[in-house]
């Protein structure tokens, strides 16, 4: 993920590819493993898409790993707290995400899902469920969320749009590589 100062001095990470596509009675999330800082590569494989709780949620970030991960295991509480229903979980987390002094500082966007609800969570506490089931978020998402929903009419299996569409963004924007990781509910 590249960075860049905002007015405020503080770094600003933008980079990487989440799409996640439910299509069919399944779910798919995949992400590219490319973690740029400016423009270097740093890791070209790192793991952006996850389970999380018991395996019925899975989950991609674009932004600060380090954030990320702050966000999946707060996800993963509120879950617990609300037994696995994820809608109310990312609802909870959005309020949590945009008022906690800590939580609003934290630099990522997240794509949830799990066997019913397909999920964009942003710290404006947004939690938007994209109509035709396909959400794409990073620097890279663009031009995934472009792919797949012009693959949508003519393929079926989601898990193939989402391979397709990553590898469309992989060719077009510098900050995605074709090492996806790919996660089905």
């Amino acid at each position: 993920m590249n960075h860049s100062n905002d007015s405020h001095g503080l770094i600003q990470w933008h980079g990487t590819t989440i799409i996640g596509v439910k299509k069919g009675g399944k779910t798919v999330i995949a992400g590219d493993g490319q973690v740029s800082m400016g423009n270097t590569v740093i890791k070209p494989n790192a793991k952006k898409v996850r389970r999380l709780g018991d395996g019925s949620v899975i989950a991609g970030f674009a932004g600060a790993t380090a954030d990320a991960f702050t966000l999946f295991e707060r996800l993963e509480k509120k879950l617990e707290q609300h037994r696995g229903q994820l809608m109310r979980a990312a609802v909870e987390l959005a309020k949590d995400w945009r008022t906690d002094k800590y939580l609003r500082n934290l630099e990522a966007l997240m794509i949830v899902a799990d066997k019913d609800v397909l999920l964009i969570l942003t710290g404006n506490g947004d939690v938007l469920e994209p109509e035709e089931g396909i959400a794409a978020i990073g620097s890279g998402g663009n031009y995934a969320l472009s792919a797949a929903k012009a693959l949508t009419d003519y393929e079926d299996d989601p898990e193939k749009i989402a391979r397709r569409a990553m590898a469309v963004a992989a060719e077009v924007c510098v900050f995605t590589n074709d090492r996806v990781t790919v996660e089905t509910v």
